[in-house]
């Protein structure tokens, strides 16, 4: 059988779930992550180290893989040097200062007569120029921070981090090996985050309505699992599928503890649904039907 869909193969499993037991509460379902990403390099560059591997637990922000990253912190190290001198800014500072007191000599003398109005009007050129060196040594303080803050970023790109609380489901990085970022086909990890589970549920048209978002629903995962963990809805799609006569509905199910794994069955059972041939659904499901009395000797 050719490899359908995932939510392919959840339509079909639940229609016949629903073909063969029209009366139940419980209804299944699929327990999925909340969200499973692949991490991928934003630049090429040599790995130099992966510090999880399949299966393990990760936190937001925790440090995954990293790349090679000798000439990056070097550009680093050179853009906060530049950033941090301050020679050329105090030096255009102290041209100020001494084009300042020239003047006011200067405008003393002239207007005493001792010197021409060419000598004051030189003066007043000098300390305009100085004060155009400085804002010129302030700026170029600024562009080194700013170059400084730009080498940062690369540095910090070279660092792949955790986006979530999740779990490694697969890896595919060694170090050594090349971090190509134009190959999507193959990412370096891929990582699920399984804090909250989202639980897919198929339920009949006929209780469409019956359902609401933030509704409380239990949730029984299938063995080995087992057990009864209580849910809430999430969404329910406002679209009913004709051909299987169903709707989905999505339900939240917390896992701080991660006790729960995803990417198997369950069943949803949803109190006080109306049953798709009339009445309300208990919590169990049907008994199985009497055999039918034997007949009377002759």
């Amino acid at each position: 059988m050719p490899d359908l869909p995932r939510i392919s193969r959840l339509t079909l499993a639940l229609c016949v779930a629903f073909a063969g037991s029209a009366t139940a509460a419980e209804f299944d379902c699929l327990i999925e992550p909340r969200q499973t990403i692949d991490i991928r390099p934003s630049t090429e560059g040599l790995i130099e180290q992966v510090l999880v591997d399949r299966g393990d637990r990760i936190r937001a922000g925790q440090t995954l893989v990293v790349l090679d990253s000798g000439v990056e912190r070097a550009l680093l190290e050179q853009a906060r040097f530049r950033a941090a001198s301050v020679g050329t800014l105090r030096s255009a500072q102290s041209r100020v200062e001494y084009a300042g007191i020239k003047l006011a000599r200067r405008e003393q003398l002239a207007g005493e007569n001792f010197i021409s109005t060419q000598d004051r009007d030189e003066a007043r050129a000098e300390k305009t120029l100085a004060e155009a060196e400085l804002v010129q040594a302030r700026e170029a303080q600024r562009a080194a921070e700013l170059e400084a803050l730009r080498a940062s970023e690369q540095l910090r790109l070279r660092t792949l981090k955790s986006p979530f609380n999740g779990i490694v489901v697969d890896r595919t990085a060694h170090p050594g090996d090349l971090a190509d970022n134009r190959d999507i086909r193959k990412p370096l990890l891929r990582v699920a985050d399984i804090s909250v589970l989202y639980v897919e549920v198929l339920l009949p048209a006929e209780a469409y309505g019956q359902v609401k978002a933030g509704a409380a629903v239990d949730v029984l995962p299938d063995k080995p699992v087992g057990g009864r963990y209580p849910a809430r809805v999430r969404t329910v799609d406002q679209l009913i599928d004709a051909a299987s006569g169903t709707f989905r509905v999505r339900l939240e199910l917390p896992n701080p503890e991660f006790k729960l794994p995803a990417g198997f069955g369950c069943r949803a059972d949803f109190p006080g649904i109306a049953r798709p041939g009339g009445g309300l659904a208990g919590r169990t499901r049907p008994a199985a039907p009497t055999p039918p009395a034997a007949s009377p000797p002759r």
